[in-house]
């Protein structure tokens, strides 16, 4: 390794930030791409660059003498809005990004994708690592534009710069600085304020604890040109609720919504949180997304990276924590 420096772009999001705070017990020179200054990054030892990776005339000074590049920042939106903007940032970003790891000799980029950027599987069989990312048979902005992202970043795996891609699934856990929707989710359950479950679905949780550690050791024991599952255990949407419940000291929802009362229901619940500028705790794309078949292989990682993930109660019980910790944070955040 010719250096021991590392960036992060999107260092400011849920993984982003996991994975800076891990980097700090590593040792490594670490910088991060910014938009504009925040307090959340006080008392951490990093180099802050002020920039955007739709911009790329910013980028080449974080990225100069750097050995690996983290590529994070990325907008998710689970509604079905704005899918330029959506291509600007995940595709035209990334795509910037490369180019400007090629320029400066950066030795491996490692990208934050997504299951999202896989088919959706619809038997039951164990799920692994595709061979390619083609966009048959995906829905919405956000998964076209992570697949076409990561079929760029895996074609530009050639010499002089090595490339390895992360597919988590829906993250949890700390450091949930932006508030997410299963942020949300989890904030209206303090607030006992939550009271709809689904009687169907579910889906793969990881913590972004463990996705950063993932991140990390694919930055030194990844196959370059390859991809990795970093994923998780699988709940189903009402045990998910019923943990967050009781860990938040609340009732479970009384209420199940099942299938076809959703569908009906998810149109007027996106137009009420767009009225409100929040972000929606389901849509109709994401109520179809929690009944495909989410049962991801880690193996792979398991093997090559000693990859070890947490059960999901754990990190849905870290979350509740941090989020009474910092719940001042994230509300002047908003």
């Amino acid at each position: 390794m010719q250096n021991n420096v590392a960036v992060i772009t999107g260092a400011t999001g849920h993984i982003g930030y996991a994975l800076l705070k891990q980097l700090e017990n590593t040792g490594a020179s670490i910088r991060i791409l910014i938009r504009k200054d925040t307090p959340i990054f006080d008392g951490i030892a990093c180099e802050k660059y002020y920039g955007d990776i739709t911009q790329p005339e910013t980028l080449d000074e974080p990225f100069s003498g750097a050995d690996t590049v983290y590529h994070l920042a990325g907008m998710i939106d689970i509604s079905l809005s704005d899918p330029l903007l959506m291509r600007r940032v995940n595709v035209d970003g990334t795509v910037n990004v490369v180019e400007a790891c090629k320029r400066n000799k950066v030795r491996r980029l490692v990208y934050a994708s997504s299951v999202d950027a896989m088919p959706p599987s619809l038997c039951g069989c164990e799920i692994t690592e595709p061979e390619s990312f083609p966009d048959d048979r995906l829905e919405g902005a956000y998964a076209l534009t992570k697949a076409e992202a990561t079929r760029y970043v895996l074609q530009n795996n050639k010499a002089g710069l090595e490339t390895v891609v992360a597919l988590p699934s829906a993250c949890i856990g700390p450091y949930d600085y932006k508030v997410s929707s299963i942020g949300e989710m989890v904030r209206m359950f303090m607030r006992d304020s939550f009271h709809i479950s689904l009687s169907f679905g579910a889906y793969n949780f990881v913590d972004v604890r463990d996705v950063a550690d993932g991140m990390i050791a694919m930055s030194q024991q990844g196959k370059a040109g390859e991809s990795y599952l970093l994923t998780g255990s699988v709940l189903a949407a009402d045990d998910v609720f019923k943990a967050v419940a009781k860990k938040c000291g609340v009732k479970p929802p009384l209420i199940k919504l099942p299938l076809p009362v959703a569908k009906l229901l998810a149109p007027e619940a996106e137009l009420y949180y767009k009225l409100l500028d929040k972000t929606p705790l389901f849509t109709r794309l994401s109520i179809k997304v929690i009944t495909y078949n989410c049962n991801f292989s880690h193996q792979k990682a398991a093997k090559q990276l000693g990859y070890s993930p947490m059960s999901a109660e754990q990190s849905f019980g870290d979350m509740v924590d941090w989020i009474e910790a910092h719940e001042h944070i994230m509300a002047n955040r908003k």
